[in-house]
């Protein structure tokens, strides 16, 4: 009984032995990541991903309905500009083009019967303003004769009087006479700009209608390649229908998706760079389109400086976008560690490499490679990085 009890008070002071101080675990080196601290040019950044467009896409439309009767090219044809790439037939259209044309004909033909009325109304009030004035320059020649003649009583009173008051009448005539002829003018003048009016609109529906009828023949917009051609002979088109698009194929441009976390931290101008062939590009961030669908907002992005050789469109990139300056600062490789600890502690390795323990530290910025740490560790400092899934609560890693 005396031996059993020691052995059981040596059991209990093993175990109170073994179980004090800091828990630790033995792990194989060559399972773990070892990360060294650094010090250097930090740039917060994230990877997204973009697709490679034309820098410019020109929608085909149907701007007048009708039935495909005719198409002039393939689909991903070269094209040039007002090519012609298909033609539809619209009889109702073509029907309401001749009918203008008919009405500007019609228009015509009364305009210029009406010009020759008013021009023959004119020349009958210009033959009788020239009576008027012959009649007038007779009846000045009696009157100043009679007077003479009264004067000299070679005549009575009463002849002279007669030729003073037909030469008054004849003054008003020739007053009445200018009147109405200037009458006439301002009046054939109106009536010449209404008809020019009238026949510059009817002429302007009758070129919209042209233009409606020239819109049945699709052509290209501008130099480049037609894709996307969704037509077929006899297939009836509505207005406003989609035909194809039309790719420009002078640059090309990069639309990218990005998680609306980002979205009040992305603005026109930043930078971001790629790797295609080995070499680094850079791009820069023209447009934000700020609608969110699905948890993302887009942006387009254009090369800047080259552009890589080689590169088609619908091409994938992988894209480092940049979100703040350059700075130096102490960095930490990122790896799984951050999901167990929230960037709050991280495995430091003791200065012979043997042991690994708890340190407390903190974590600001990040990028796809560094987190920059604010405190708690220093350059040339060495951290396991891989995942602390198997340690559990440990505090200390025995390193083997």
């Amino acid at each position: 009984m005396m031996i059993g009890a020691a052995l059981l008070i040596l059991l209990i002071v093993f175990v109170v032995i073994a179980t004090s101080g800091k828990s630790r675990l033995n792990v194989d080196m060559e399972r773990i990541s070892i990360s060294e601290v650094a010090s250097g040019v930090f740039q917060e950044n994230i990877s997204v991903t973009g697709n490679v467009l034309p820098i410019t896409t020109f929608y085909l439309d149907a701007l007048e309905g009708g039935i495909v009767e005719e198409i002039f090219v393939e689909d991903g044809a070269i094209m040039k500009q007002n090519d012609p790439i298909l033609r539809l037939s619209n009889t109702d259209l073509e029907l309401s083009l001749v009918n203008q044309e008919t009405s500007v004909y019609n228009l015509l033909t009364q305009m210029q019967i009406s010009q020759n009325a008013a021009r023959q109304n004119t020349i009958n009030k210009l033959n009788r303003m020239t009576d008027v004035e012959n009649a007038l320059v007779e009846a000045e020649r009696k009157y100043l004769l009679g007077k003479k003649l009264f004067e000299a009583e070679a005549i009575g009173s009463q002849e002279f009087k007669e030729s003073q008051n037909n030469y008054t009448y004849q003054k008003q005539r020739m007053e009445l006479a200018r009147e109405v002829l200037q009458q006439d003018s301002i009046s054939v003048r109106q009536e010449a700009n209404q008809s020019k009016s009238l026949l510059a609109r009817t002429q302007s529906a009758l070129e919209l209608m042209r233009k409606k009828v020239g819109d049945l023949i699709v052509r290209a917009p501008a130099d480049g390649q037609l894709t996307s051609l969704d037509a077929e002979i006899g297939q009836s088109k509505n207005k406003g229908d989609r035909l194809g698009q039309l790719d420009v194929l002078s640059g090309y441009k990069v639309r990218v998706d990005i998680d609306e976390h980002y979205i009040s931290r992305i603005y026109t101008g930043q930078i971001g760079t790629f790797t295609f062939n080995g070499e680094t590009y850079k791009l820069i961030i023209k447009k934000v389109f700020t609608q969110v669908t699905s948890g993302r907002f887009q942006v387009d992005m254009q090369f800047e400086g080259d552009v890589p050789e080689g590169i088609r469109r619908g091409q994938s990139l992988q894209i480092r976008l940049a979100l703040s300056e350059e700075k130096q600062a102490i960095m930490v490789s990122k790896g799984g560690f951050f999901q167990q600890t929230g960037g709050n502690w991280i495995f430091k390795l003791s200065d012979d490499g043997k042991t690994a323990y708890r340190t407390t530290i903190q974590l600001g910025s990040q990028n796809t490679t560094y987190y920059e740490v604010l405190e708690g560790l220093n350059p040339g400092d060495k951290v396991v990085t891989s995942s602390y899934d198997n340690f559990g609560d440990k505090e200390e890693l025995i390193l083997k």
